[in-house]
């Protein structure tokens, strides 16, 4: 089996280097400064106890690939990249080839599945940082994190428990779960403060302003029917995780939206984070101030170039205020 992951930064990065170090076949596709640097000297992997340079072949495009009946893509990218990354896939491969959507959200299965007949989803609790080309970093060890999978909407089949195989033999946890989306609504919740975390910094406001999050998209989830796991049942899951530990020289900043304004990339996943309790507090009747907020400051601080931490608490709770 070939794994093609399919957006090296920090999850996929890390994905595929430990696949890759357990001697699994595996390609990336990147891009610009980042699949330079990985072309040049390969990739850099850093965790709390070891640094090393992993040699993946890597390209940039689908379409300097030949396909087979052997290949598993695992789609790393954020969501608001996603569809323009299916289409490019489904041009060359066809719309058969196995699809892991290894991201946060819970629109990347539905995008992929109008396209590909094979689609898994993922729950990814993967604490990892890219800001520097050509560099990512697991910030858990020695087991980098947690990556159950299973089919789309539900089940699981022979390929997935392979996939989770050969993830768990790679420093990771992994399981194969037939109810795995009700363990992604469960960690759409902690995403919800992304956006936040990424505007401004920690303090009772901004505790204030979670927490009021957190409850909208609750009352959403129960007016949708929709299930998700138990705070009790993630902390259980999180526990197969090591603890987070230090690397050398190196704080982590924060965490994929942070990391998306302090890299300028120009793009930020709230649309998709937030955003998908906007829209279903629309849907259902049930008002999401706050996170509408989140959703349009994480859109205008990416469009605008501003850097984490640009705004206070204060400013985004008077912005709240407005929609109420």
């Amino acid at each position: 089996m070939r794994y093609i992951v399919y957006g090296a930064g920090a999850v996929g990065g890390v994905i595929g280097a430990r696949l890759f170090e357990h001697d699994r076949d595996v390609v990336l596709i990147a891009r610009g400064a980042h699949l330079e640097a990985i072309r040049e000297r390969g990739l850099t992997i850093e965790t709390p106890s070891s640094s090393h340079e992993a040699r993946i072949p890597a390209v940039a495009h689908p379409s300097e690939l030949q396909f087979s009946s052997d290949d598993v893509v695992f789609m790393t990218m954020k969501t608001q990249h996603t569809e323009a990354a299916l289409n490019d896939l489904h041009a060359v491969a066809g719309g058969e080839i196995p699809i892991v959507c290894a991201q946060n959200g819970v629109e990347n299965e539905r995008l992929a599945l109008r396209r590909f007949s094979r689609v898994y989803a993922m729950l990814v609790i993967l604490p990892a940082t890219y800001l520097v080309p050509g560099m990512v970093q697991a910030h858990a060890a020695p087991t980098s994190g947690i990556l159950d999978a299973g089919c789309y909407p539900a089940g699981t089949d022979s390929l997935i428990v392979r996939v989770a195989a050969d993830l768990d033999e790679s420093g990771f946890s992994a399981h194969a779960v037939g109810d795995v989306m009700r363990w992604k609504y469960a960690k759409l919740l902690s995403n919800l403060g992304n956006a936040l975390q990424a505007a401004c910094e920690p303090d009772e406001i901004a505790a204030r302003l979670h927490a009021r999050m957190i409850g909208e998209a609750l009352a959403c989830y129960r007016a949708a029917g929709i299930d998700w796991a138990s705070d009790a049942e993630m902390d259980d899951r999180r526990g197969a995780m090591s603890h987070l530990g230090t690397i050398a020289g190196s704080v982590r900043g924060g965490g994929s939206s942070w990391q998306s304004l302090a890299r300028a990339s120009g793009s930020i996943e709230s649309d998709y984070l937030n955003g998908e309790i906007a829209l279903l507090g629309r849907l259902h009747g049930i008002p999401t101030p706050v996170n509408v907020v989140l959703q349009q400051l994480g859109e205008r601080m990416s469009r605008e170039g501003m850097p984490p931490a640009s705004l206070t608490a204060a400013e985004i709770e008077r912005q709240v205020g407005t929609q109420t």
